[in-house]
């Protein structure tokens, strides 16, 4: 015999003031940009740091290449 499921009945969550939640937000999003833009600083600086020894390992060897077939 099968018996129906029981509804599981939950209080009604009163809505939050929408000016709060906005400020709450707000002040998320600032914080999340605050961080986004350290991030980025390192990752430029480190990007930077990279390009330079991929250029100076480009150089040394186009030199040792063009000494092999002097």
């Amino acid at each position: 015999m099968s018996v129906p499921r029981r509804r599981v009945i939950r209080p009604a969550t009163s809505p939050r003031p929408t000016s709060l939640r906005l400020s709450k937000l707000r002040s998320n999003l600032d914080r999340e940009q605050r961080s986004l833009q350290r991030w980025l600083l390192r990752l430029k600086r480190s990007f930077h740091g990279f390009e330079k020894y991929q250029l100076r390992v480009s150089r040394i060897e186009r030199e040792i290449h063009s000494l092999e077939n002097a």
